[in-house]
């Protein structure tokens, strides 16, 4: 799992690609914050995350557990729920 705090979208990311308004609803923006070991197959395998602290990632705006620490808000995702990483 990846702890990730939501950023405002912009309309144009680094490099010109410009984010249309029907994306903005159905997609968000988060900077990585934490990340967990990663997952255990079922041949005891691990597999790791493909982020890292500090990469700025899309998710599915409705995906994973939102948490509050100290007055911030924080989500939960999936590592499947992470639809991009942005470079």
């Amino acid at each position: 799992r990846v702890v990730a705090q939501r950023l405002e979208s912009e309309e144009t990311l680094k490099g010109g690609i410009i984010i249309p308004d029907s994306a903005k609803k159905k997609q968000e923006m988060a900077k990585v914050i934490a990340i967990g070991p990663g997952k255990v197959t079922d041949e005891n395998k691990t597999i790791t995350m493909p982020v890292k602290i500090g990469d700025i990632i899309f998710m599915d705006k409705y995906s994973g557990q939102e948490i509050t620490i100290d007055d911030e808000e924080f989500i939960i995702v999936k590592a499947d729920d992470i639809i991009a990483i942005v470079e």
